[in-house]
């Protein structure tokens, strides 16, 4: 599932994060890739220790944390901080798979890849190319959203970034692990949380309401791994 989430950050907001990267300090994106990926990786992106992705990644965690719709498609445990990358003049990443357990900076901690998520800060109309492409059961879907929303996706599936060719493509991007490892069980769970929500916009105080809730806290309870 491919789950688009949108006004992550405002306009205002994003016209804010636009500004500090545009002089912030990138680097090549292939020093952060693993031996496979840095064949195929051609950004860059900022360092981890980059004072200005410490603050605007943890802003966007501020933002995330409040946002109903990332948490019901999440289910987030634990989100790596943002980190920021920069496609230009061809910059491109090809065919690759997320590792399966990243380091969380600063800390002893790591934190399982379930979900891999991408925020674009830059308009569509911004730059060519740039498109995130996702292999998925049904065939690739090509991800181009608009700046300040978010793109969710299973970390599992072959992902790339076509070469930019006009303009700059930037983005912040980071991976959650989810209190429910399996996919099928999350999208089940965002299906039934978004049927309440229907039914309790129409009618509020149907008795299929509690009910439907307690399913939900039930599967919840039986499936979370905390």
């Amino acid at each position: 599932m491919i789950l688009a989430i949108p006004a992550v950050l405002s306009p205002q907001e994003v016209c804010v994060f636009r500004q500090d990267l545009e002089g912030a300090s990138w680097r090549d994106g292939r020093a952060t890739a693993g031996s496979v990926a840095e064949r195929v990786k051609a950004n860059q992106q900022l360092a981890d220790d980059d004072p200005v992705a410490a603050r605007l990644g943890g802003l966007v965690l501020e933002r995330l944390a409040h946002n109903e719709r990332f948490i019901a498609g999440a289910l987030p445990l634990k989100v790596l901080p943002p980190r920021f990358n920069r496609y230009a003049d061809g910059g491109t990443y090809g065919d690759h798979v997320d590792a399966a357990v990243f380091s969380v900076p600063g800390s002893p901690h790591r934190l399982r890849s379930d979900l891999s998520a991408t925020l674009f800060l830059s308009e569509p109309d911004d730059y060519d190319g740039g498109e995130l492409m996702i292999e998925g059961e049904f065939g690739v879907s090509a991800i181009k959203l608009p700046a300040g929303h978010l793109a969710l996706y299973s970390a599992r599936t072959v992902h790339r970034v076509t070469p930019v060719t006009r303009g700059a493509r930037l983005a912040a991007f980071f991976w959650i692990e989810s209190l429910v490892r399996e996919g099928e069980r999350r999208e089940m769970l965002l299906e039934l949380d978004d049927a309440i929500r229907a039914l309790r916009i129409d009618t509020p105080d149907h008795p299929s309401v509690v009910r439907l809730t307690g399913l939900y806290h039930n599967l919840l309870r039986a499936w979370a791994q905390t």
